[in-house]
């Protein structure tokens, strides 16, 4: 049986580094087996979701690299939804229920009170048929309530948490439909896995009592649970449960100059024994995917190690793969001089600055104006003119090391550090690089 995976998303707002982990880690569970990719967007909260964001889930997942192979919407399969709860409810297996949250929330501090576990105690299947009529002629709208059969226990092996078990008794029935109509998350997930294939559900730890009820829910709708993986939630660097790793999704990436490769080599791998490494070949990543691998720890993102990974990046990025991202004029050649120097592939125009000029030389003493006049007097070009000119002055001024270099660096740059001048100096040019010098030179 081919695998299967889903990414299921509510467009209700962006895209978040823990939305793009779980996505990520589904797309490379499919690719390692040669399976299935599938996009789902959970819409059927009709009031929160917008059409602007499964736009922009579709283009995060593109900028990413994270193609799905097929797409579903909620929204256009309603009618299977209503044929499930059709056969559940004539099977017994969901419920009206009639108690306003205000009453269930004064039931559930009574029971807290009473170091009880605040689970529904199911008083709305005591009502009889004429009670249920008259609340129904009085206008009270029910919510329904799917009933679990606290016959046997709920178990799996999950693909990372190991064997799971749960007592049904310690469980709530749960509200799968609203009074209004409308669907909860639980039963039009089950349906859509079914309808789908979904083989495999990877998703974080704050699923696994979800997948307790879900079990039941596939059971009574007579198909096969897939299998279940709950991995650990992201922390932030202060290393608990940060709001703001909430909020940051592939818009402030792109604003910091973040690549997708970093990202992707990030995400694949923080919380498990594998080291992580700036890999940019997605088939070496994929090859590595291991659920065994994951730890039950909560798995730390950092931004200094996004940070760090993302230079490794641009520094393996072939001219080719950022052409298009470079300022105007920059060669091949002028890209690898720069290269080494960048943190991100923005910062390559201001590099450029230096090839192309002007520059800003700041004042030199008495001594190194004299020292880059004999320089421009000099300078001979040829196919490596900074080592011919460093050993011409080396030997007629006896200067060594800083005292040697420093002088030149900052006469024909601005700077007292960047790229290798072995590199750079041919892309200034001869002209350039001599006037420069006597500038500098005063």
């Amino acid at each position: 049986m081919s695998i299967v995976t889903r990414f299921a998303p509510s467009p209700t707002g962006r895209l978040h580094v823990g939305n793009i982990r779980t996505a990520l880690h589904n797309w490379m569970l499919a690719r390692q087996a040669g399976g299935h990719f599938l996009l789902r967007i959970d819409d059927t909260d009709t009031e929160r979701s917008r059409e602007e964001y499964v736009d922009a889930i579709r283009a995060d997942l593109a900028w990413l690299g994270l193609d799905p192979d097929g797409e579903e919407r909620q929204s256009q399969r309603l009618a299977h939804y209503e044929t499930a709860f059709a056969r559940l409810r004539e099977a017994g297996r969901v419920y009206p229920c009639y108690e306003t949250q205000q009453e269930l929330e004064l039931r559930r501090k009574v029971l807290l009170g009473r170091g009880l576990p605040p689970i529904y105690d199911r008083a709305a299947l005591q009502l009889s048929d004429a009670e249920r009529a008259a609340k129904e002629a009085a206008g009270e709208q029910p919510h329904w309530r799917f009933k679990l059969d606290h016959g046997e226990a709920i178990e799996w092996l999950d693909g990372i948490r190991g064997p799971q078990h749960f007592d049904p008794a310690q469980l709530s029935d749960p509200v799968v439909r609203r009074h209004d109509g409308s669907w909860l998350y639980m039963l039009p997930s089950a349906v859509d896995d079914i309808a789908m294939g979904v083989t495999d559900v990877l998703r974080g730890e704050d699923h696994v009592s979800n997948t307790a009820l879900q079990i039941q829910m596939f059971t009574a709708l007579d198909a096969a649970p897939p299998r279940f993986a709950h991995e650990a939630l992201l922390t932030g660097s202060e290393g608990k449960l940060s709001k703001r790793l909430g909020s940051l999704g592939c818009d402030a990436f792109r604003d910091k100059g973040i690549e997708p490769e970093a990202i992707v080599a990030l995400l694949a791998r923080i919380g498990t024994s594998l080291p992580v490494e700036p890999i940019l070949q997605r088939e070496v990543l994929v090859e590595s995917f291991d659920l065994g691998t994951f730890g039950r720890a909560p798995a730390r993102f950092d931004d200094a190690e996004l940070e760090r990974l993302n230079a490794a990046v641009v520094h393996q990025f072939d001219f080719d793969h950022v052409a298009a991202r470079l300022p105007a004029g920059m060669s091949r050649e002028g890209w690898e001089a720069i290269r080494p120097n960048l943190s991100h592939v923005g910062e390559a125009a201001d590099w450029w600055e230096v090839v192309t000029g002007p520059v800003e030389v700041p004042d030199m003493p008495a001594e190194d104006r004299a020292y880059l006049a004999d320089a421009a007097a000099m300078l001979q070009w040829s196919d490596d003119p900074w080592h011919g000119l460093t050993g011409a002055l080396k030997e007629a001024t006896g200067r060594k090391g800083k005292s040697l270099f420093l002088p030149l660096r900052l006469a024909l740059t601005g700077r007292a550090s960047g790229p290798d001048m072995a590199a750079l100096l041919p892309l200034i040019g001869e002209a350039e690089a001599r006037a420069r010098l006597e500038a500098a030179a005063g």
